[in-house]
């Protein structure tokens, strides 16, 4: 009886060895999967809130998630999904948690699927329509996710002219989602209500 629980204890011990073995060979360590990833995490989040300050917030959230819970994956092959659904998690968090804050230096993100803001089709709409000097910086900073200082060099003009143009922007944007889409602002500067949109709500728009 004692060698037949000896020989089961043994058998746990090889099978542990060998998932502690086969774990060191087939899976990456965080660092691995930064240098591997990185790039094309930032791009993905990035698509999602059109904004390089929150696409690095959400990338560093992320993988923070992704180091703390590594050890729980099973499959190495599924690393990357696994990885992928963290993101999506992470994207989903922040953007429940700001809306469209007008106070803020940073234009906040918007996503079709995750803020009803979005469901109006008009943010692409506002952001075409201003004038073609704001229009170029806020794309630069916004969509391409561009450091207001690598926007202001690739526009020609200063930093803080830079500034005064998104600032102008989100005014601009503002005042357009108030008048078309009949939102209001709160106390916090923040965009509320429901929307009645009237380019949305006619048909010939």
């Amino acid at each position: 009886m004692r060698i037949a629980q000896l020989q089961v204890a043994l058998a746990r011990i090889v099978n542990v060895i060998a998932l502690v073995e086969f774990r060191k060979d087939n899976f990456m360590d965080t660092k691995e999967i930064w240098n591997k990833y990185q790039e094309e995490f930032y791009f993905f989040i990035l698509k999602r809130t059109r904004n390089g300050d929150c696409a690095n917030d959400i990338l560093q959230s992320s993988f923070l998630k992704i180091h703390k819970n590594l050890d729980k994956l099973k499959d190495p092959g599924k690393l990357k999904s696994w990885a992928f659904q963290i993101i999506r998690n992470e994207i989903n968090d922040y953007l429940n948690r700001s809306i469209f804050d007008i106070t803020d230096a940073k234009l906040q993100c918007l996503d079709e699927d995750l803020n009803p803001f979005t469901e109006v089709c008009c943010f692409d709409k506002f952001l075409s329509d201003l004038p073609k000097e704001y229009c170029d910086v806020m794309k630069l900073v916004y969509i391409d996710g561009k450091p207001q200082k690598e926007a202001a060099a690739c526009m020609g003009i200063s930093l803080a002219n830079t500034k005064a143009r998104i600032r102008r922007s989100k005014i601009m944007m503002i005042d357009r989602f108030k008048e078309c889409c009949k939102y209001e602002t709160n106390i916090d500067g923040k965009l509320v209500g429901q929307a009645k949109c009237t380019n949305c709500e006619s048909p010939n728009l």
